[in-house]
């Protein structure tokens, strides 16, 4: 009988990161493959390491080691299908480790919104000295949807700026950088409050269009709204006509209903609304913080320890 416990890992490590998880203890046995290899390792794999953007349906019937999957996103919506829901195999995240790029991302955009350098670079291509109206975020109000590991960074590093942070969270919580903390009823009020919307969310089916023409409408017309979830929690076109009718300033996105954003899609043309390829977690260190997690993770498993990040099947996060 083999003893490892064996670990497919669907990307490539360095040999210093599979020496960091192989450490954890002798048991291990740590492989990787590329995505397009799955089909002839999976059936070896007692823990699998994917991508939350990899549908493993398809492999999964003969998987039959499979006790454990560990994503190395925070997003898990393409890995949970009916037969992982009704299995025992456990799905575990890699949420906490987006944080400092993701954050970053996030000033940046509003940084960019509020001085008007979005303009100025437009402005750049076409070698064109314009002033164009700035602003300060010295004061300004941030509501952030979403006070997970992600958005309690944000708060913090808004409040570094003297902003006012209001925030909406599932569950209330003491929040050391939240000058005020709503439930998911009162939305509404963060969003006719903030000069600065972020989505920080898993998508689930609560959070699907969770921004739409309605709540577009509670915006102030000076408000910027800014996405770093999911593509899937905005309605595009009720975003593009609230844009098109003035109903908010602009918009800095970094995910799309569709990925990669079509050449054609009329969200390119519009000046006020920054665009980005889904890139704001991307960190030449996002492999070492993911590694360091998983290993952690490992050494709770083998020790029958409580693990981190364990998702519900059925909540879908």
């Amino acid at each position: 009988m083999d003893s490892k416990l064996k670990i497919l890992v669907i990307n490539s490590l360095s040999e210093r990161q599979i020496a960091m998880i192989e450490s954890v203890d002798p048991c291990i046995e740590v492989s990787t493959c590329e995505w397009g290899e799955i089909s002839h390792h999976i059936a070896g794999a007692d823990v699998l390491v994917p991508w939350g953007w990899m549908d493993i349906s398809p492999y999964f019937a003969s998987a039959s080691r499979l006790r454990w999957i560990q994503t190395l996103s925070a997003g898990v919506e393409k890995i949970i299908f009916p037969a992982l829901i009704n299995s025992d195999v456990l799905l575990t995240s890699a949420r906490g480790i987006h944080g400092i790029p993701v954050s970053e991302h996030v000033l940046a955009m509003l940084l960019s919104f509020t001085r008007g350098l979005h303009l100025n670079l437009r402005s750049q291509v076409y070698k064109k000295w314009q002033r164009f109206p700035s602003d300060e975020a010295h004061e300004k109000t941030v509501g952030i949807i979403g006070l997970g590991s992600v958005g309690r960074i944000i708060a913090k590093k808004c409040k570094a700026l003297n902003m006012r942070v209001i925030a909406v969270k599932q569950h209330m919580s003491e929040e050391l950088f939240v000058d005020l903390l709503l439930g998911p009823e009162e939305l509404d009020h963060l969003l006719s409050s903030s000069d600065y919307v972020v989505l920080s969310v898993p998508l689930t089916p609560a959070t699907y269009h969770l921004i739409n023409a309605e709540r577009l409408q509670k915006m102030k017309q000076d408000a910027f709204l800014i996405n770093i979830s999911r593509g899937q929690v905005i309605d595009e076109k009720a975003l593009m006509d609230a844009l098109r009718a003035g109903q908010i300033a602009g918009a800095g996105l970094d995910v799309f209903d569709t990925e990669p954003l079509p050449a054609d899609h009329p969200l390119w043309n519009f000046d006020n609304v920054i665009i980005t390829p889904h890139c704001a977690a991307l960190s030449p260190y996002y492999l070492d913080r993911a590694v360091a997690l998983i290993a952690d993770n490992v050494a709770r498993y083998l020790r029958g320890r409580e693990m981190l990040n364990v998702i519900n099947k059925q909540k879908g996060y």
